[in-house]
């Protein structure tokens, strides 16, 4: 069996986890919490905070991982973009990926200081949001998009 299948399972199961989890947050939670009163949205964030920064990680290295792994089987279409519209989509969805990834570290490296504000999460939140959408329409269009 080779690898590729396991890999694109892999890659399928940690973006649900992922893409799901941050679609929760931007469409449900945060327009929801701004209506809670403080001490329900403190309690929801006491216990939903902990949950997602114990999976969200994993989710994320598996993603990572798997997404290196499928890149690596088509790195003669990314050794030249131009050449053919599956290379070009699959370039841009790594960059957009490459982009999210410096999302995440931002969040991260803001929350580790303390200067991570709502206002900043709910943008970088809607901005990954974004990203992801786009990173999910590529990974079709890669397949039935040609010029």
């Amino acid at each position: 069996m080779t690898v590729y299948p396991v890999l694109l399972i892999l890659h399928l199961l940690a973006a649900f986890l992922f893409v799901g989890t941050v679609s929760f947050e931007v469409l449900f939670l945060e327009p929801v919490q701004r209506r809670l009163p403080p001490d329900v949205r403190k309690a929801l964030g006491s216990q939903l905070g902990p949950r997602v920064r114990s999976v969200a990680p994993w989710s994320v290295l598996v993603l990572y991982v798997a997404g290196i792994g499928l890149a690596w089987q088509h790195r003669g279409a990314l050794s030249a973009p131009w050449a053919s519209s599956f290379g070009l989509l699959l370039s841009i969805k790594i960059a957009l990926a490459l982009s999210v990834l410096v999302h995440v570290a931002s969040a991260l490296a803001l929350a580790r200081r303390r200067r991570l504000t709502g206002a900043v999460q709910g943008r970088m939140h809607l901005s990954v949001f974004c990203h992801m959408i786009a990173i999910v329409v590529l990974a079709k269009a890669m397949f039935y998009l040609t010029w």
